[in-house]
């Protein structure tokens, strides 16, 4: 309560400070369930006249002008590696190369299936039709998910071929 109390009476010096002339009085008035309420006249029963100390305006620190930067140029010595840095030898390397792109191959190759799959399935936009799918739009929303998974595939086989640095169409 006394915290609300001085957050209130610190809001109430705030506003009167800030009409200092046209208003240079605050009352705190008590209702009848106990509430308080600050007012600027104090005509109700139960008010009573606040003091407020004048509000201390600090002013900012002296801003600093901004310097950029000096630019530093790159040379040889800032771009190698440390001495320390683990090195890999170049037959290591070409494993890794090697496994990396059988991986990408594989997975090339199940994006494919993938593909036909998905092509066989949607028939050129006219799948055939489910039990369950009495409604049109139960029908079309499995197009629309069939094509969505089509679309995304192609984009999907496109990236693979892009990182195996297969030519495109």
């Amino acid at each position: 309560m006394k915290a609300q109390l001085s957050a209130m009476m610190l809001f109430a010096a705030a506003a009167v400070a800030g009409y200092a002339q046209a208003q240079s009085e605050v009352f705190v008035c008590v209702g009848s369930n106990g509430t308080r309420e600050y007012k600027n006249t104090g005509e109700t029963k139960g008010c009573k006249r606040v003091d407020l100390q004048g509000v201390a305006m600090i002013p900012a620190p002296a801003s600093v002008p901004y310097k950029k930067p000096a630019v530093q140029t790159v040379s040889a010595k800032t771009t190698s590696s440390p001495a320390d840095f683990p090195r890999i030898d170049s037959g290591t390397q070409k494993a890794r190369d090697n496994d990396r792109m059988q991986i990408l191959a594989d997975e090339l190759k199940s994006e494919e299936k993938k593909l036909a799959a998905l092509k066989q399935e949607y028939n050129n936009g006219e799948p055939e039709r489910r039990g369950d799918e009495r409604n049109y739009a139960k029908y079309q929303d499995r197009l629309a998910v069939m094509k969505e998974d089509l679309n995304r595939t192609e984009k999907n086989i496109e990236a693979l071929k892009r990182e195996m640095g297969v030519n495109l169409k």
